[in-house]
């Protein structure tokens, strides 16, 4: 049987994603809780792997169970959240078919930055959102965001450690918006560069703060070389806020991402 959950997690206290040697991760602590209520090990792949620091509001991952022992769907979302750590929390769970495959099943990922910007460091928001001290220019900012839109060689947004076969994606959306003291960036693609987004954030707040025009960004994507574009920002700011799949898979509706009522 095989079983789709959408978690939420504050990724401040994880080293990541992914499993390591000697646990800390947020698929360690998901991978335990569920094998205790499935009273068998279980393995689980996710919609996309998140860095140390990075959060999220609707991660999607699936698993595989016995059927020896079957479990209601109210077992994987209440039982699971009994045992996992407060940080991380099953939202849904949802049977699926056996070839749907929480990666490969995907043809979009969405995520959210939220950055602070006010003279002041935050305090409550420490962990939860970046932050920018000088003013920002909204405008000049979404001139900017609206020429990374589209299929390019993302190469000077890339990380150098960067395991992904082709630098060439399809970015479908990058809005900037602001809610009082919170600038709202979302972006919406096939897939992602290992720090893509965290990079273009930084390189859209040296246009924001004018140190380069809007058309900056333009240079940086023709250049194909990350020794020209911005410092990568801050892990604070980023969830991964949506996975988009075909209608025809049946998952539940995904939850609202923060400050969903001042979408850019």
């Amino acid at each position: 049987m095989r079983i789709a959950l959408c978690i939420e997690y504050d990724g401040s206290t994880f080293h990541g994603w992914q499993t390591q040697t000697g646990g800390g991760t947020v698929q360690d602590a998901l991978e335990a809780a569920l094998s205790e209520i499935a009273g068998e090990p279980i393995a689980v792949v996710c919609a996309g792997r998140t860095d140390a620091g990075v959060h999220a509001t609707s991660q999607v991952v699936h698993f595989d169970c016995g059927v020896a022992r079957p479990r209601p769907l109210s077992a994987w979302v209440r039982g699971t959240n009994a045992l996992l750590p407060a940080s991380v929390a099953v939202r849904w769970a949802h049977a699926v078919a056996d070839d749907f495959h929480a990666r490969f099943s995907a043809f979009g990922r969405h995520y959210r930055y939220l950055l602070l910007n006010r003279p002041q460091r935050p305090a409550l928001a420490h962990g939860q959102a970046g932050w920018f001290h000088l003013p920002l220019d909204i405008d000049a900012m979404r001139a900017g965001a609206r020429v990374l839109v589209g299929e390019h060689d993302f190469s000077s947004f890339r990380a150098a450690e960067c395991q992904a076969k082709s630098p060439v994606k399809l970015l479908r959306r990058a809005s900037v918006g602001r809610d009082g003291e919170m600038v709202i960036f979302d972006f919406e693609a096939s897939a992602f560069l290992h720090h893509m987004v965290r990079n273009m954030v930084g390189s859209l707040v040296y246009v924001g703060k004018g140190k380069y025009p809007p058309e900056w960004i333009g240079e940086l994507i023709a250049a194909q070389d990350r020794r020209v574009a911005a410092p990568t920002f801050s892990a604070a700011g980023l969830y991964l806020s949506g996975v988009s799949y075909e209608p025809h898979w049946g998952l539940p509706p995904f939850p609202a991402p923060l400050f969903a009522g001042s979408n850019p």
